[in-house]
């Protein structure tokens, strides 16, 4: 049942790549969104099917690959993995609808989103860590593309940075996974046969090192942040989405996984300086965003100090704060997914992104004033007010860090406040007061291209009421990490 999700894609992208007749971009966009339309309705079927009691592993599938590497075809779902496949089949969807359908190179530009969703969802779902390293770095080739050959007029450069940061990332995170697996004598490189617990406490702390920097970079967390800025501005939108919505997750889901899960001894060591980390990275973020003038990069910005929040949740490891992780990724994904395709009507009618450029884009006749009210929607989701995801997944982070982390925890409420006054200078700047002369003449804003937008929102509103619909999948599996986390400290005297 696991191979189809990435056995969907993978037939997509060959069909509209290297199928012998002309297919034009309207149909190649047809059939990309067919594939991953079918490969989204998989996923649900997946959730309905799962039992959110089990903490284990479910619908595995392992096949022998490479005994000589001790490489296995081995994949599996819990609690932790579910949500982010949904989210990363559900943005791929909205991703292939936003896209222009004019695009130019179409066969390609589609075939290398599919890929990308092959690559995420692989990474999901693998039970081994080789095989997880596989699927880590093929995303990279597609995004890569995607970003040079269709971003902005600095695409080489933000392309070549995000390579080149990246591929850092993963000769770190290798070098752990390797070391793991050697030090500890394990023959093969399945998850559940490591024995890390009984390395040297040193070596584990090597290790997790490795680790921290390897998924930081992927994050990203300060100082390893400088390539995100630069590939979002010059990502055209969809890709955007991709990247904001799910792409960073891996580095949240990667430390919770191969960090927290792996390594707890030396997480418990580590974690008061994660948990300074964390608030580095929330309050240089924010303040960050607070000083931009270009729409995108503010909302970049914003997800470093939202990324943050999940780091300071990983280092208390409580029940309730990784459980508030997990929410917090979804929340990030729809979030962050939202407003960057706001970010993207606004640039493409308006021709601008610049906020001393563009006001009163609330004007009821010659302004925005739907795509005005569906920011308000994201704006308030992202400042965490309640009865939005935001707010919920934010709180349960408070709440379960509060008493390991006080201090640190009472400093990272502070990016709540910084997240509030970034958004309302973007809002009053752009949105409000006499339109501007040079965007008077604004083009028409279809409703089909509001529909994406319309059902993030709709999505951000339903779970901030009822966010126990998200929680029931997730809850069961995130107890029994912290609770296998703190058996093995203890038994290790730590």
């Amino acid at each position: 049942m696991l191979t189809v999700l990435l056995l969907l894609p993978l037939l997509g992208a060959g069909l509209i790549g290297f199928l012998p007749i002309e297919i034009t971009p309207k149909l190649s966009r047809r059939i990309c969104l067919t594939f991953a339309s079918i490969t989204f309705l998989w996923t649900i079927v997946l959730a309905i099917l799962f039992n959110p009691n089990n903490v284990r592993q479910q619908f595995i599938e392992f096949l022998p690959w490479i005994d000589t590497l001790g490489l296995n075809y081995h994949l599996g779902i819990d609690g932790l993995s579910l949500p982010l496949l949904v989210l990363n089949a559900l943005l791929t969807c909205i991703a292939i609808y936003s896209t222009d359908e004019s695009i130019n190179r179409s066969r390609f530009y589609y075939s290398l989103l599919l890929l990308l969703n092959t690559g995420v969802t692989g990474a999901f779902l693998a039970q081994d860590l080789l095989l997880f390293f596989l699927f880590y770095e093929l995303e990279l080739i597609p995004l890569y593309l995607l970003i040079a050959i269709w971003g902005g007029q600095r695409r080489g450069y933000a392309a070549t940075k995000f390579l080149i940061y990246t591929a850092i990332s993963g000769i770190m995170i290798l070098a752990s996974f390797l070391g793991m697996v050697w030090l500890s004598g394990s023959r093969t490189f399945a998850i559940d046969n490591l024995d890390t617990a009984s390395l040297p406490f040193l070596t584990q702390i090597l290790l997790l090192v490795g680790i921290l920097i390897g998924f930081g970079i992927k994050i990203p967390l300060v100082p390893f942040h400088t390539w995100l800025p630069d590939a979002h501005v010059e990502a055209s939108t969809p890709i955007s989405v991709l990247l904001a919505g799910v792409l960073l997750k891996l580095g949240t889901y990667g430390l919770l996984r191969f960090g927290m899960n792996l390594l707890p001894d030396a997480w418990n060591y580590m974690a008061p300086f994660l948990a300074i980390w964390a608030v580095v990275s929330v309050l240089y973020g924010s303040s960050c965003a607070i000083a931009q003038k270009d729409m995108k990069k503010m909302v970049a910005y914003s997800s470093i100090g939202h990324m943050g929040y999940i780091l300071l949740a990983a280092a208390a490891a409580t029940p309730l704060s990784i459980l508030g992780a997990v929410l917090q990724m979804i929340s990030h994904g729809l979030i962050s997914a939202l407003l960057f395709l706001l970010v993207g009507i606004v640039y493409q009618k308006a021709g601008s992104r610049d906020l001393d450029v563009i006001k009163g884009l609330f004007n009821p006749e010659r302004g925005m004033p739907v795509i005005g009210s569906l920011m308000v929607v994201g704006v308030m989701a992202s400042s965490g007010i309640p009865g939005m995801i935001g707010f919920i997944s934010e709180f349960i982070i408070f709440r379960g860090s509060f008493a390991a982390f006080p201090v640190q925890t009472l400093l990272s409420i502070i990016g709540t406040g910084l997240t509030s006054v970034y958004f309302l200078i973007l809002m009053n700047r752009a949105f409000f007061g006499r339109l501007s002369a040079q965007v008077i003449d604004l083009p028409r804003v279809y409703w089909s291209e509001r529909i994406p937008a319309i059902v993030l929102s709709v999505l951000i509103v339903i779970f901030g009421i009822q966010p126990g619909w998200l929680m029931h999948w997730t809850e069961a599996t995130t107890t029994a990490m912290v609770n296998l986390s703190s058996v093995v400290a203890i038994r290790n005297g730590n």
